[in-house]
């Protein structure tokens, strides 16, 4: 019987000994190893990828954000400030729903069939307001003009990135509320298109929030 019990407290000592070292390596040691190393290596994308403007953080280049106008008193839906490249429709996006109260971001995809009746609405509303916002005098939208990101969101709700073609469609609204040239505006999305990657993997893309940081500048030196 003494035996037994001394056998058994033994393998709980053992047992617990390497609960501690494992905790310490893979819970302590093994993490901060891989930070340090992460923030050694890849300073900017271990710091959350974030992009300043004016001496400030003004967000993520990996997390996508809207442009609007500030909302009016009764409004509950906020106007697209249009003096700003806009990015993708956020559909995908809801509340957390344990914790309203901040309206915490919740990532994710609608889950929407091609046929369901929400996301035909949700598409037409999105295609009347593209053509609606961007048509300016000289210039019509047309529905085939298009992109289908302009009209849909992405996967996860929060692509930062938008295709050169929805970038190009918005040139011409960009430099009249801004009182631009085209060429200019058109040559500052050129300018932030970016190749596949690895030239092969992918579309080419455009960073929505780098875009109007670097517009921002533009409007301040003109």
């Amino acid at each position: 019987m003494n035996n037994s019990v001394s056998n058994t407290a033994r393998l709980l000592a053992v047992g617990l000994r390497a609960l501690l070292v494992l905790t310490l390596v893979t819970g302590v040691a093994y993490p901060l190893a891989v930070t340090g190393a992460a923030r050694a290596l890849f300073p900017d994308q271990a710091g959350g990828s974030q992009v300043s403007a004016d001496g400030r953080v003004v967000g993520s280049s990996l997390i996508g954000q809207s442009y609007n106008l500030p909302l009016k008193p009764g409004q509950e839906t906020p106007e697209p400030d249009l003096k700003w490249f806009q990015g993708r429709p956020a559909n995908g996006l809801g509340e957390n729903t344990l914790n309203t109260r901040y309206r915490l971001i919740v990532s994710g995809a609608t889950n929407l069939a091609a046929d369901n009746p929400e996301l035909v609405r949700q598409v037409r509303a999105a295609q009347a307001a593209v053509i609606r916002d961007n048509s300016v005098p000289g210039g019509r939208v047309e529905r085939d003009d298009i992109p289908a990101d302009a009209v849909t969101s992405s996967g996860s709700g929060l692509d930062p990135h938008i295709s050169p073609r929805y970038a190009q469609l918005q040139v011409r609204r960009v430099a009249r509320e801004n009182g631009l040239p085209v060429a200019r505006v058109r040559e500052l999305v050129d300018r932030h298109t970016e190749g596949r990657t690895l030239g092969f993997i992918g579309e080419p893309t455009v960073n929505v929030l780098e875009l109007n940081v670097d517009l921002k500048q533009l409007l301040g030196k003109s």
